[in-house]
């Protein structure tokens, strides 16, 4: 009886299968159909193998990897000053895979029309299983444009983009391939970085300065070098501070902790204080903001992408799970209530997607095209607080659809839980994006008339869309119909109108139930209440 009793307890029963390892590209139909629409195909290829990798391998080395936090040491055993992050060996396997597949670099090393919208998919793809990594991943893409606009800055924008991750603590001159962090943000300002406070003294040699201060914010602090902003004599300007000085010696940098985050735990993120520390001034002084903004909007747009790689994985967690969990004499994908909730989170993450991609082709378009520059200036900032501000509570609606097995370390799904609130505060909180959005359409007239004709292409096809672009026309017709107190209920209409759009002029099957939803007023304050009428397995085969 003893044996056969713990036979029992032993035993699975009515437990879903491992969801990995999965084939991430082969299994969302959503996304090869998105990169295809938005000019990517020449790529998918590349995509397909990289889907493969994550989620298998990549997958299995992101716990490991998030489980043993980076560790900080100031100190060799010497006494020496060496201020180095030491991270879990799966950590480097995880930046190795993902930076020679171009993660970091495809955008810029193969240029090819569509390249920007097939490295939006790879970070899609990759964020999905790894979050952390794409910290020092995002931020060597956007500081590449910056880069390049410094000559004598050439070997870091060739090194950032060559493909090859090399870990060591070393002088540029010596690797392969280089990461690029940044500090933009000290103690006493925040998102207003014009109240920094940290000094650029120039020194003799033109375009060498001295740095004095401190940065409050310090991402990916074993990077090999780091885009800050300083006060230099003719105002904020922009900088490259490296490791290593020029001459071969460490540079005069102090990491003084790192940060006890909510999530993000594979990376590490510090305080840095600088004392005569070396950088290279990239444009003129007082443009400092003006030298930076192309990196923050790529930034802002792979938050959009993290966030919609997050709901896209708890998604197929939550669907993976249902199809295979039964309770009260069937599956959970069988009751008509768990089938709203997942057709309605399918719905979600699909329009979070679309909308990412579309972006993603503006900023492709953007240099020839100055229409889709202005569009990807003010959808960017209207997609990144939307889809970011989504994300935790899509997050949690896939954990219960778990239950307490959603709840628990061996489900990825608390990390992505972890996860989910930092793309809307990194790059500027949602206040942030709503006060960019208010100043292109006051300042840029070229953003309201790009919005428009994104709506106006895609009329036509449902009322309840068409009924919220003439809305939003009437409302666009005169930035002061909007106060800043109402700029979110503004941006929001703007992101929901959008994504309608991008699905409408697709031709998704999953448009007439989005505009029905979140533009006709057939869906409640939660996920789940979506109209009883609509085909929820459909939307739910089509997710996964």
């Amino acid at each position: 009886m003893a044996a056969s009793s713990s036979h029992a307890a032993d035993a699975a029963l009515n437990q879903p299968p491992e969801f990995a390892p999965r084939d991430l590209w082969d299994s969302d139909r959503v996304l090869r159909e998105s990169v295809a629409r938005e000019g990517g195909e020449a790529f998918c290829a590349h995509l397909a193998d990289y889907g493969r990798r994550a989620g298998d391998e990549i997958h299995a080395l992101g716990f490991d990897a998030n489980r043993d936090r980076p560790r900080l040491r100031t100190h060799d055993r010497f006494g020496q000053r060496i201020d180095r992050v030491e991270f879990h060996p799966n950590y480097h396997a995880v930046m190795r895979a993902a930076i020679e597949s171009g993660v970091a670099g495809l955008s810029w090393s193969d240029p090819r029309p569509g390249a920007h919208v097939a490295r939006a998919a790879l970070i899609y793809l990759h964020h999905q299983v790894e979050a952390g990594t794409n910290c020092p991943l995002t931020m060597t893409h956007a500081a590449v444009p910056v880069l390049r606009r410094a000559p004598a800055l050439a070997e870091w924008a060739q090194k950032a983009i060559a493909g090859a991750y090399d870990p060591e603590d070393a002088p540029i001159a010596g690797k392969c391939g280089v990461t690029v962090g940044m500090g933009m943000t000290e103690k006493q300002g925040g998102s207003d970085v014009r109240a920094n406070l940290t000094r650029a003294t120039p020194l003799m040699a033109d375009g060498e300065y001295a740095l004095f201060g401190h940065k409050w914010f310090f991402s990916a602090p074993m990077s090999d070098g780091f885009l800050v902003l300083a006060q230099a004599p003719g105002g904020l300007s922009c900088f490259l501070l490296p490791r290593w000085r020029p001459d071969g010696t460490r540079n005069a940098f102090r990491l003084m902790r790192l940060k006890d985050k909510l999530g993000d735990w594979s990376n590490a993120s510090s305080e840095v204080e600088f004392d005569d520390a070396w950088a290279y001034r990239i444009g003129d002084e007082g443009r400092g903001v003006a030298t930076i903004i192309e990196m923050v909007m790529l930034t802002r747009l792979d938050c959009m992408l993290g966030s919609a790689a997050e709901m896209r994985m708890a998604l197929a967690q939550a669907i993976h799970h249902a199809r295979h969990r039964a309770t009260f004499g069937k599956h959970l994908v069988e009751h008509p209530l768990m089938r709203n909730v997942l057709a309605d989170l399918a719905l979600e993450s699909e329009a979070a997607l679309a909308l990412s991609l579309r972006v993603a082709r503006a900023v492709d378009a953007a240099p020839r095209d100055t229409g889709e520059a202005a569009f990807a200036r003010i959808a960017t900032a209207i997609g990144k607080y939307w889809i970011c501000k989504r994300a935790p509570a899509f997050v949690n609606e896939a954990q219960e659809c778990l239950g307490g097995n959603g709840y628990v370390e061996e489900s990825i799904l608390p990390r992505l839980y972890r996860q989910a609130p930092l793309n809307s505060i990194w790059e500027g909180s949602g206040n942030i994006q709503c006060l960019d959005v208010l100043r292109a359409l006051a300042r840029e007239p070229a953003s309201a008339v790009a919005v428009l004709a994104e709506l106006d292409a895609a009329r036509g096809r449902d009322s309840a869309f068409d009924a919220s672009a003439d809305g939003l026309r009437e409302t666009l017709a005169d930035p002061a119909n909007t106060s800043e107190s109402d700029a979110r209920l503004l941006v929001e209409r703007l992101a929901l109108a959008l994504q309608a759009a991008v699905l409408l002029h697709a031709g998704s099957p999953a448009a007439e139930a989005f505009c029905r939803s979140r533009l006709g007023g057939g869906h409640g304050l939660a996920f789940g209440t979506l109209p009883a009428d609509i085909d929820f397995g459909a939307l739910i085969d089509r997710a996964f």
